[in-house]
């Protein structure tokens, strides 16, 4: 349903209402052409003066009507997003709310539209704005007759909705479409005579203003009371024309209503011929409503692909912003990041955890007699050392330089073990290595000083402590373990 083009003065600029009224004018080459000038500088380009997602939703109706499906969903998606749905208030989010609910309603989420087009009418009873109110009023008991199942409870609220924005209406075409919509809900309340008197009213009324949306409506209620009477004839022939004013301005939800009707009351004339021009339109309306469904579930899965890649593409980002780029091993933000969750857990799990620091002798010698890339790779199979030594669990780190860094979580040793035990595999695995492919002959081969501590400290204390103990393994004479203090017995 498309409503009157001035409630949206004051809401949508006036190159976007113009395409507005070439559209519901049937001049659709001419509303195509504008909406490209309109758009040429980007469709979701907003001026600040205006309110960004009403704009966006209204361009997507806009969109939708022009075939452009894709862009559509892309600019009510946008729209919907702008929208701040936790505490929508003033004419301008009303507004916004009850297009995104017509919007909904076409591609057949009724219960969600419903939902939007009733929030839409409790925003707008907040504002000072009449015109806001009858919108949305308007638009939610249309949606309510075009789909009522016959319920009387549908059509009363149907009829509440029209009748109270036919009242405070300030302008013509929403008191039409308005009048047209209460026409229908009288009729599916058994009201006839009544049902009959406003349909031929809104029916002369849009017919001067060349509406037609509301003559189109106006005709199918018309057409509606005369099959119920069994004139099958004037009710082909309003529905005829209700037909025709639904694909002059190209909407395609009330093609496929008003086709599926005027294809029935043909079925009981004996009237094939014009039975199968009606479901012609009724496939035809039918298909654009699958094209929109399809695209729309293409673009979102799309969107759902863009989204994985974007949330890989930071996830990557950030593991490499915690490695160390030469070795692959956590670099000392990445520890610093990591150890305090492992600690917490070691400690809820009753287990001390072990502290390993690690210096690789003389590297000093390896840089300045064999080179520095020579160096690197003497880093590099350090590491791959360290990762072959350890357990799955643990926490490898390369902290600066030829320094390394294990914090021993994982719990597959005994704990109070755990450190010597794995302190002394590493250091053996570095003296026993075959450095000839790294180094020749060129320097001494290298090997590494290790000192461990254990405890229930945070990650600065257990350093250090480790430290320290690295200390004394170096002034003991290098390539040994030692310990602090306090572990030297398990050492």
């Amino acid at each position: 349903m498309q409503l009157d083009d001035q409630l949206l003065v004051g809401h949508i600029p006036a190159q976007d209402r113009q395409v507005r009224l070439l559209l519901d004018s049937g001049r659709f080459d001419e509303a195509d052409a504008v909406f490209d000038e309109l758009i040429a500088v980007g469709a979701a380009v907003v001026d600040a003066r205006w309110n960004r997602s009403t704009v966006l939703v209204h361009r997507a109706s806009l969109a939708w009507r022009l075939g452009r499906l894709s862009l559509a969903l892309e600019l009510v998606t946008d729209g919907w997003t702008e929208m701040d749905l936790q505490h929508p208030s003033g004419s301008d989010s009303a507004h916004t709310i009850s297009m995104l609910g017509h919007l909904l309603e076409i591609i057949g989420r009724r219960g969600p539209a419903l939902n939007l087009m009733e929030l839409a009418v409790e925003i707008a009873r907040d504002t000072d704005d009449p015109d806001a109110l009858a919108y949305c009023l308007a638009n939610e008991g249309i949606a309510r007759v075009l789909h009522a199942s016959g319920g009387a409870g549908e059509f009363a609220i149907a009829r509440q909705r029209c009748a109270e924005a036919e009242e405070v209406a300030r302008v013509g075409r929403v008191k039409r479409t308005a009048l047209a919509g209460k026409a229908r809900a009288l009729a599916g309340l058994g009201e006839r005579e009544a049902a009959e008197t406003a349909a031929q009213e809104a029916l002369s009324r849009a017919s001067r203003a060349q509406d037609y949306v509301a003559a189109a409506l106006a005709n199918w209620v018309l057409a509606e009371l005369r099959h119920d009477c069994h004139e099958l004839v004037d009710a082909r022939g309003y529905a005829h024309s209700a037909l025709d004013g639904a694909e002059m301005v190209q909407d395609s939800g009330l093609m496929l209503r008003f086709s599926r009707n005027l294809a029935a009351i043909c079925a009981e004339l004996g009237d094939p011929s014009g039975e199968a021009a009606a479901l012609r339109v009724a496939v035809r309306a039918a298909c654009t409503s699958i094209k929109l469904l399809s695209e729309g579930l293409g673009q979102a899965l799309e969107q759902r692909r863009v989204a994985i890649q974007t949330q890989r593409v930071a996830l990557e980002a950030q593991e490499a912003a915690l490695r160390d780029p030469l070795t692959g091993l956590a670099n000392r933000l990445g520890l610093e990041s990591l150890a305090p969750s492992l600690l917490d857990r070691c400690r809820s799990q009753g287990r001390k955890p072990w502290l390993v620091l690690l210096d690789v002798d003389w590297f000093k010698d390896v840089n300045d007699f064999a080179g520095h890339p020579a160096g690197d790779v003497v880093l590099q199979e350090v590491a791959n050392l360290l990762r072959r030594e350890c357990r799955s669990g643990d926490l490898l780190c390369r902290w600066a330089g030829d320094e390394f860094v294990v914090l021993l979580v994982d719990d597959s040793e005994d704990p109070r073990e755990a450190g010597p035990v794995v302190a002394e595999r590493i250091r053996a695995a570095v003296d026993a290595h075959d450095w000839r492919l790294v180094l020749g002959g060129v320097t001494n081969p290298p090997t590494v000083s290790i000192g461990i501590t254990a405890g229930y400290a945070d990650l600065q204390e257990l350093f250090a402590n480790a430290d320290i103990a690295l200390y004394r393994a170096k002034r003991a004479g290098r390539n040994r373990v030692a310990a602090t203090p306090d572990n030297e017995a398990l050492a």
